[in-house]
């Protein structure tokens, strides 16, 4: 097939979703209803409740939910064929993700702002939420480790990218402060703001920069680790305003270029896929496609971690709830068009079949090089850029897209740590939280050798916990929508699924783990295991409750919130 027809019923399909679909949730299911104060509006105080316009919270949400792992997880799906994985994306995209995310969105925007793991102990019990957090703060864990790992490597493979990924810090900062401060026109500074960017990329791509192999007995590899750490660091605990939302807006507009771009070139170069539709012919060991397929792709089909997001940080920013739709639903719809991307870009970015097998030789063998070179290669024939720089665009593109995803994971890590502490009785500061967080993820990132290795050995568990993440979420969803007499198959179809696939695929990880003898993910496989399905028998049970439900949901959270209100306004 012809990559260009293949592009075009996957934007209209994962569009149409956007604008038949996510209206009727909006206004059928979760009834976004302006006249309701969000949380942003009653509980600002300047750091992490803000009102946002709604399109620089898009390009937040959007930057901070996508990271590396849509273009992973495809990219390596794609050994099973095209098709497999096209379907997955495009319908998942429609009918799991931007339900999951828009759900999560409401449900923590009608809770004071509250997270997930917080939201599980109203509506689950107090051991569901404790297990609740267990999750989370693995999940946690892994994305904030395994992305730098991934960075690391592409700063390393990619020197043409350092400049751009580093500059665009400074573009950030400045942004942030002609938003907030100065007070200028939206579409100025993001005229202004891109272009800062793209003059990095092409700065990058003819001013290489690479650290010495060894920084003070230091690999260099170490070094960019701990880098990215003290950046993350550092960032999680600035007002939201200041970085994190301004980085990632104009990182949100700088990517979808980037999208445009590639798309734009399969326009032009209309290059043909030569990857089978369904391949009879996987290279030996690669697992069976059901359920393998529904966890590899998680980021771009539907993703815990997104819950996470929405409920973290996007909702403590989310100016009126209408603007729910946009920023939940349509974050995921961008997420869906780069899984999309990373699609084309690993079967169609090569001259022949004996290509693409040369590159896909075992399970695990593309990833995000193969979306560099594939998504390079189209770049190059299609709008003529020079290799060199449209590797540079690819590989900043997918930096960005991790690092993003790094802070807020950071953020969102010390936010699960303050709750832990909280559960135990110890209020935890944001700077200890913080040194926490990273402090845990850097002792498994250095804990198999000074290369920081350590930050993948969790990383095969990232799939299935990120999927059962998204389950339990739906959990908290469809018992919100119980409580208030709607119909919750919209978050019970999901939710059924993914649950079936991943504890499905959770046992057959226990096997793989056991015959390999690797104890720690074996150890932690269970432990995530036994957490999961406990949480969904908890959630069952609630959600019988909920459905005998005789209260007014609504009412007891208008008096929960006034109060909470009155609380912060005499602090």
């Amino acid at each position: 097939m012809n990559s260009l027809v293949l592009a075009l019923i996957g934007i209209l399909m994962i569009l149409g979703g956007y604008f038949l679909y996510s209206r009727f949730l909006a206004q059928h299911i979760y009834n976004l209803d302006d006249s309701r104060k969000t949380p942003a509006v009653q509980l600002e105080d300047g750091v992490d409740y803000v009102p946002t316009n709604k399109y620089v919270l898009w390009g937040h949400h959007f930057t901070s939910v996508a990271g590396a792992a849509p273009i992973v997880g495809p990219a390596v799906a794609v050994i099973w064929g095209w098709g497999p994985a096209f379907l997955w994306v495009t319908i998942g995209t429609i009918f799991f993700a931007g339900m999951h995310d828009l759900g999560a969105l409401w449900a923590s925007i009608r809770n004071r702002g509250q997270s997930i793991g917080a939201l599980s102990g109203r509506y689950i019990g107090a051991r569901g939420r404790n297990l609740f957090l267990v999750v989370i703060f693995l999940l946690l864990l892994m994305v904030n480790a395994a992305f730098a790992v991934v960075i690391t490597n592409l700063l390393i493979s990619t020197p043409t990218a350092v400049i751009p990924t580093w500059g665009a810090l400074l573009v950030a900062l400045l942004v942030g402060q002609a938003i907030y401060r100065l007070k200028w026109n939206l579409p100025i500074v993001s005229v202004v703001g891109v272009v800062a960017l793209y003059t990095l990329i092409w700065i990058g791509g003819n001013v290489p920069l690479a650290l010495p192999e060894t920084v003070f007995g230091l690999p260099d590899r170490a070094v960019w680790i701990i880098l990215l750490f003290l950046y993350a660091g550092i960032a999680s605990m600035l007002p939201v305003w200041m970085l994190l939302q301004p980085r990632d807006y104009i990182n949100g507009l700088q990517l979808f270029i980037a999208l445009g771009i590639l798309y734009g070139s399969v326009l032009i170069a209309r290059p043909e896929i030569v990857a089978p539709v369904y391949n009879t012919n996987v290279p030996d060991g690669t697992p069976s496609l059901v359920p393998l397929l529904f966890v590899t792709i998680a980021c771009g089909a539907i993703s815990g971690f997104h819950g996470m997001v929405s409920s973290g940080t996007s909702s403590k920013q989310l100016a009126k709830e209408t603007d729910a739709r946009f920023v939940g639903y349509f974050g995921a719809v961008g997420e869906g068009l780069l899984a999309l991307g990373a699609i084309i870009a690993t079967t169609a970015g090569y001259a022949t079949l004996q290509q693409w097998e040369a590159v896909y030789q075992a399970f695990n063998d593309g990833g995000v090089a193969a979306f560099v070179e594939g998504g390079g290669t189209i770049v190059e024939n299609g709008i003529r850029l020079p290799q060199s720089l449209a590797a540079t665009v690819m590989a900043t593109t997918a930096i960005l897209f991790a690092a993003t995803t790094m802070d807020t994971g950071v953020r969102l890590q010390r936010f699960v740590v303050q709750e832990i502490g909280e559960l135990a009785g110890v209020r935890l500061g944001k700077f200890l939280a913080t040194l926490i967080a990273v402090g845990v993820a850097l002792a498994l990132t250095f804990g198999a050798g000074a290369d920081g290795s350590g930050g993948m050995l969790i990383w095969p568990l990232f799939g299935t916990t990120n999927q059962l993440m998204a389950a339990l979420t739906l959990s908290i969803v469809a018992i919100m929508l119980m409580r208030r007499g709607i119909t919750p198959l919209p978050a019970l179809i999901p939710l059924v699924f993914v649950a079936a696939m991943t504890v499905y695929a959770l046992f057959i990880q226990l096997g793989t783990f056991y015959a390999d003898q690797n104890w720690l993910l074996l150890v932690l496989d269970v432990i995530i295991l036994v957490a999961a399905l406990w949480v969904i028998v908890e959630a069952v049970i609630a959600m019988k409750g909920a459905r005998n439900y005789s209260g007014d949901d609504d009412a007891e959270l208008a008096e929960i919130a006034q109060q909470e209100a009155e609380r912060v306004g005499r602090r």
